[in-house]
């Protein structure tokens, strides 16, 4: 990899990160002492080579998890505390850095039991309120409308969100970094110019958010899973118990993880206290057509009642 560092403080999702790797997409600090997690080069052939692969991309070993991205690198995630990468000869430094802050930080997440939900958050009137859903089912698009009107971010992609303590309180979303990723079919949507981004695959780009990035923790108070449906008018609604917790367990940010890196009782215990403590709502849109600004008055419309609600 061309550009091996010094070790340089960044910090992204509630973590102070040592990286030997250049990470120009999180926010610098001039943190002096420890990090929570060590990003670091290493060759990882002879590892890769020896462990016991599932699938063609994956081995997991006693506090180890090896993730293996053909022609980019082998990844190793070891307790929550340290993350080895060995690129490929010729590996472009973008493609290696999108699984670096993508699957190997929702892996670290998991082994520091912190709960990774696959979606993007802002915030509104100091709450946080997420979008989640499956690829393409517009929740950056979603987030990007709301920046539109001045409501900040919180994340992109992955979701931190750590638990209310021993309490267990409300649920917290930890800033990741300002960046989103958008379609250019979004991009053209929202009236920007993909020309003016950073080209990442097929027809993603790289969308810095240069203002109106939430650098603090927010409180969880609602999540919206976005899906398609054949109707012609965008629909909301609100889930009862045990729909909030299927689509929590659903959503959690690379789920086959799960098993394998904490355990299917640490998850169930987490989300279902979380469900417990938030509002989950079905938000609905047209198959034939997407409007992100229609689906922003929808979801303001739900929050800003609830919390008339609550005030009153």
């Amino acid at each position: 990899m061309k550009n091996k560092i010094k070790p340089s403080m960044y910090y992204a999702f509630g973590l102070h990160l040592s990286s030997e790797i250049g990470l120009p997409e999180l926010v610098a600090t001039a943190r002096m002492g420890g990090a929570d997690v060590e990003i670091r080069l290493g060759d990882l052939s002879n590892d890769w080579r020896a462990a016991e692969v599932e699938d063609d991309f994956y081995a997991f070993e006693e506090d180890r998890f090896l993730f293996y991205v053909p022609e980019v690198a082998v990844y190793a995630i070891r307790g929550g505390r340290q993350i080895v990468v060995s690129p490929f000869a010729g590996a472009e430094d973008k493609r290696i850095r999108l699984y670096l802050l993508g699957t190997c930080m929702g892996a670290i997440l998991m082994q520091r039991r912190t709960l990774p939900l696959h979606g993007s958050a802002v915030v509104v009137d100091g709450r946080a309120y997420a979008f989640i859903g499956e690829s393409g089912a517009g929740k950056s698009t979603l987030a990007a409308a709301f920046r539109s009107r001045g409501y900040q971010l919180l994340t992109d992609d992955v979701i931190a969100v750590a638990s209310g303590g021993e309490d267990g309180g409300t649920p917290v979303v930890m800033p990741a970094y300002p960046q989103q990723k958008l379609w250019q079919e979004s991009i053209e949507q929202l009236g920007l110019q993909s020309d003016r981004y950073r080209h990442l695959y097929l027809s993603k780009y790289a969308i810095p958010v240069t203002s109106g990035f939430s650098v603090d923790a927010v409180p969880l108070a609602g999540v919206f899973e976005l899906s398609r449906t054949d109707g012609d008018e965008v629909t909301l609604t609100r889930c009862q118990a045990l729909a909030k917790l299927a689509l929590l367990r659903i959503h959690t940010y690379r789920p086959f993880l799960v098993s394998r890196l904490v355990g299917d009782s640490w998850h169930f215990s987490t989300v279902t206290g979380m469900a417990s403590r938030i509002e989950v709502f079905r938000l609905q849109r047209p198959a034939g057509g997407f409007s992100a600004q229609e689906m922003a008055d929808a979801v303001l419309r739900t929050v800003l009642e609830g919390e008339k609600v609550m005030q009153g």
